[in-house]
């Protein structure tokens, strides 16, 4: 059980950044469509856990230090290619805007220029890819309850705390600004993106772990943790939507209106989950190319760093509105791939 929720909380850690700790993914992908989001987000969860639990228990079958090897196997040698091309643009690019987020949520919460908070997290990162896999795991993992825990008493909160009822909220959700057609493809887009982004180094994970149900079971674990905690995020902000409408961060103005010191143990919160994720990309970026361990992969991931660092002035933001989407509707490649390989996984391969 240990291995297990080590594993469901290292998955939830992979995914979430600063998107979706700070309520901006949540409120656009979700409390945009007010009640209909309730239903995407129970889609969501489902997917999540089918997901999470085919991408452990591949790579724990597969022994596998890379994703190349799972994604090659499960799509084949010509949509393998374009596989692998999207998971790889999708570690760099969201390793790079978790640099630019790093640097927002420190000049937002605290002032600091924006190059300091993007700096140290590069510093952050490199030191712990240093460590090896297991480590990783358990660095990673690690933060991931201060933020269930932190995201449950906001939701418990919010909905305790409105003074209104969610029919009259409705309305208000869904005149929210959204780039997504409606409810249901924003649902499938969100499960898309994120299993792009979470996919290599679950391939990972799983390949770290020997026994295959434990690795399966962890995967689960996680996708069906990080679907409630989509629905209990946007529960929060759907009842509070009056008040943080137009806001970049509405889980942390929610928290703000709470306490004041409260909102900057969030921001330290926020911070080590755009800490998660950005390992967890620039880590499986790495290993991609260059066998994990070695120093040509240390050397390789600082390069990767340094350039990502110069991409991330770009501006957080602007690096959302751009990536997010394409790689969202480009991941469908790849959900289509896992479940085709989840129905005809053969017993041994």
């Amino acid at each position: 059980m240990k291995r297990i929720l080590k594993m469901g909380s290292a998955f939830i850690g992979i995914i979430v950044g600063a998107g979706f700790a700070s309520g901006n993914e949540i409120m656009t992908y979700f409390t945009s469509f007010g009640y209909l989001g309730m239903i995407g987000a129970v889609i969501c969860t489902a997917l999540f856990a089918y997901l999470g639990m085919t991408l452990t228990r591949l790579g724990s079958r597969m022994r596998t230090p890379s994703h190349k090897d799972v994604i090659y196997k499960i799509s084949g040698r010509y949509l393998g290619v374009i596989v692998d091309g999207i998971i790889i643009f999708t570690l760099f690019g969201v390793g790079v805007v978790m640099l630019a987020g790093a640097g927002a949520n420190l000049h937002q919460q605290f002032g600091l220029p924006t190059f300091v908070g993007s700096l140290l997290m590069i510093v952050l990162v490199f030191l712990t890819i240093l460590l090896n896999v297991d480590k990783v795991v358990a660095v990673i993992g690690s933060v991931t309850p201060f933020l269930i825990i932190t995201i449950v008493a906001v939701s418990v909160y919010s909905i305790v705390t409105m003074d209104t009822t969610f029919a009259i909220l409705d309305p208000v959700a869904q005149a929210l600004p959204t780039t997504l057609p409606n409810w249901f493809i924003s649902a499938i887009n969100y499960v898309s993106f994120n299993i792009a982004v979470g996919a290599s180094m679950a391939i990972v994970m799983g390949g770290a772990e020997k026994d295959e149900k434990i690795a399966a079971r962890g995967g689960f674990v996680g996708g069906l943790m990080l679907g409630i905690l989509i629905l209990l995020s946007h529960l929060a902000i759907f009842s509070q939507v009056e008040n943080v409408a137009g806001s970049d961060l509405p889980m942390l103005a929610i928290i703000n209106n709470i306490s004041p010191i409260f909102a900057i143990f969030m921001a330290v919160i926020l911070y080590g989950m755009i800490f998660n994720t950005a390992v967890s990309m620039f880590y499986a970026f790495g290993a991609r190319f260059i066998p994990g361990g070695t120093m040509k992969f240390k050397l390789f991931v600082a390069f990767s760093l340094v350039v990502g660092y110069a991409l991330s002035f770009f501006g957080f933001t602007k690096l959302v509105n751009t990536l997010y989407p394409v790689v969202g509707y480009l991941g469908l490649f790849l959900v289509a791939a896992l479940i085709m390989a989840s129905i005809r996984m053969p017993k041994r391969i």
